[in-house]
Formats: structure tokens, C-alpha cells, sequence
């Protein structure tokens, strides 16, 4: 079995776009004011961000149907801002299969510092941390919404793609 860790916003809900949104009100730039956004980021009610937000390309069904095909050892590897965070992630993600595991990553601090690498698949949607995960031994994937054709990363738009890739 291959360990595989999987990302939670921006693979398997869509609660980045509400958050930037609410920044671009503030007038907070999600690239330079990092701290800024942090703090936004934990003053979130995040119960409520999750529950409005869209799960993206059946990615919920599709983790029920990973865990089923019994290659993967299967992990969410998510960054948080805040224990609130973490705990409404883990809420939802709670008995959608029972063999998941969910490691809340403090932001800033590198998901490949948080699990072995070596020989693991990350599924995010940001570069930046496949690039880690790649220079530290590990298989990226890149999850968007829409195949992108110069993507660096093995591209998919389903996480159930991932059961005929490895």
C-alpha cells in the first residue's frame, strides 16, 4: 500500500475563494500580508465556512472510494491557522471512511516536516508544497478544477483518478 496524504481546501472542499473573497473587502493581499491573512484565517467561523462550502469534483465520494480499492494508506494533511480549524475539518472528515487519518499542519510550517515523504503521494492544489514534497523524496500531484496542460505534476481533476495512475 502507498501512502498517500491529500489535501483539504482547494482539493476536497472549495473554501479558499469565500476567504479571498473577504480579503479583497478588507483590502488584504493574500500574497504580501501573510500575517494579516493568518489572522483572518483563524477569526473565521470555520463550522460555517465548511458547511457553505462546495465539494469539489465529488472529492468526498471519491475518498470513500480510495479507501475501498485498498491501495492507499490514506491521510489529509491540511494546514490551519487556528485549533478551531483543525477541529471543524476533522468533524467533517469524520466517518467518511474508517481508516482515515487527518494530520492538521500549523501554518508555516512545511507539510513535508510533518510525515515521511520518501516514496508518498501528496495530492494539493498548490504548487509551492509539491515542490517541497518532490525535493523531499515524495510523489506530486496537482489537483485542480480543470486539467491544466503545462502543469509540472502528474495533473488530475478526480481524486478517483489516483487508482488507476498508481
Amino acid at each position: 500500500m502507498k501512502n498517500l496524504y491529500i489535501d483539504f481546501d482547494g482539493v476536497i472542499l472549495d473554501t479558499l475563494p469565500p476567504v479571498y473573497k473577504l480579503a479583497k473587502q478588507l483590502n488584504l493581499d493574500v500574497k504580501t500580508q501573510t500575517k494579516e491573512i493568518g489572522m483572518l484565517f483563524s477569526k473565521i467561523d470555520w463550522e460555517e465556512l465548511i458547511e457553505d462550502s462546495v465539494d469539489l469534483n465529488d472529492s468526498v465520494n471519491a475518498l470513500s472510494k480510495l479507501s475501498e480499492s485498498g491501495k492507499f494508506n490514506i491521510t489529509i494533511l491540511t494546514h490551519v491557522n487556528s485549533l478551531k480549524e483543525a477541529k471543524a475539518k476533522i468533524n467533517f472528515l469524520d466517518g467518511i471512511t474508517s481508516d482515515l487519518t487527518i494530520i492538521p499542519v500549523p501554518s508555516g510550517v512545511s507539510k513535508t516536516k510533518m510525515t515521511q515523504t520518501v516514496g508518498a503521494i501528496l495530492v494539493d492544489d498548490f504548487s509551492g508544497n509539491l515542490k517541497e514534497w518532490e525535493e523531499s523524496g515524495g510523489t506530486g500531484v496537482k489537483f485542480t478544477k480543470e486539467k491544466e496542460n503545462d502543469c509540472k505534476f502528474i495533473n488530475i481533476t478526480s481524486l478517483e483518478d489516483l487508482i488507476s495512475i498508481f
